[in-house]
């Protein structure tokens, strides 16, 4: 007997209670349906339905059995679902919603190789700076940037999200570069308005020992909530910016921009952020999904992809 088609087929008939229907549903003979169940019976000892010409009615034991063949096939039909998922093709329509800046600058840069290798797959970007409610909107996956919430959707870790204290070296001449955290105090900061307060807390690297954190009180006469506009004011020479190494390599490399104080890592909370794929909760994540979080989980995982000068 195989066992897991007779199953099927009794948890089709107590659904249908009907042996022809149950036939028709699973495109078998109803002489096929009728012998799974009577070998199910032979093989528990026990009587399944009570059969009449109105159809067919669960006994006690078929209504036991019924309950625990549901759990049992449930889970046989997504591991099922999970091991074949693995080697399926990715393809389909991958909504994806990400930060603009960082979007622009590195999930973009890096989508024609993706697109390369994954070729059934069609990408519909969501430029937002705002937090999109994926299920609600029906978007796939979202790479956030900073300390994530409590909440129920799956998270995966991208790449660390560090900052550098910053300015252009026209603003260093005029104004001499900070030596301790604690210069900054005498120094225009240009600040983000999305900051819960205009503070920086900085650490020194690599300490030998356990050192307490110096937090610096910001003053300046511009505030922005747009990472881009601070980075064109400090290439600007308008004041010191404590900025994303994701967002300032160009500028870094070019010369535009001098690392200061780079004995010190700077942060605008006390809690870890980082740069995260974030989608909802599925047993199974899909192909496509999966496929693109590898794609950049491989590039923004490497430490010389962050690397400036």
């Amino acid at each position: 007997m195989d066992y897991f088609a007779a199953v099927r087929a009794f948890l089709c008939a107590a659904d249908l209670q009907s042996f022809s229907k149950t036939a028709q549903q699973l495109e078998l003979k109803t002489s096929t349906v009728s012998r799974y169940v009577t070998e199910l019976e032979g093989d528990l000892g026990i009587a399944l339905f009570n059969r009449s010409t109105r159809g067919l009615v669960l006994t006690e034991g078929g209504r036991v059995f019924r309950e625990h063949a549901l759990v049992a096939m449930k889970a046989m039909d997504e591991a099922r679902s999970v091991t074949s998922s693995l080697n399926a093709s990715p393809q389909g329509v991958l909504r994806v919603t990400m930060p603009t800046s960082f979007g622009r600058k590195h999930v973009v840069k890096h989508l024609p190789a993706f697109l390369e290798k994954h070729p059934r797959i069609g990408v519909d970007m969501i430029f937002s700076d705002d937090v999109i409610n994926l299920i609600e909107t029906e978007v796939d996956l979202a790479i956030r940037i900073g300390v994530l919430p409590d909440s129920q959707l799956m998270a995966r870790r991208l790449a660390a999200h560090r900052r550098i204290v910053c300015a252009s070296p026209a603003y260093v001449a005029t104004h001499g570069a900070p030596e301790t955290p604690e210069d900054l105090n005498r120094h225009t900061a240009l600040r983000f308005s999305r900051a819960i307060d205009d503070k920086w807390i900085l650490s020194r690297c690599k300490a030998k020992s356990k050192t307490k954190d110096v937090t610096v009180q910001l003053s300046g006469q511009v505030r922005a909530n747009d990472t881009d506009a601070i980075i064109d004011l400090a290439v600007a020479g308008c004041g010191i910016a404590l900025l994303p190494e994701w967002s300032i390599g160009a500028e870094l490399r070019a010369g535009d921009l001098t690392a200061l104080l780079v004995d010190w890592e700077a942060r605008a909370t006390r809690l870890d952020p980082a740069i995260w794929a974030v989608y909802p909760p599925k047993k199974v994540v899909s192909s496509k999904v999966r496929a693109f979080v590898d794609f950049y989980a491989n590039i923004f995982g490497r430490d010389d992809y962050w690397a400036h000068p």
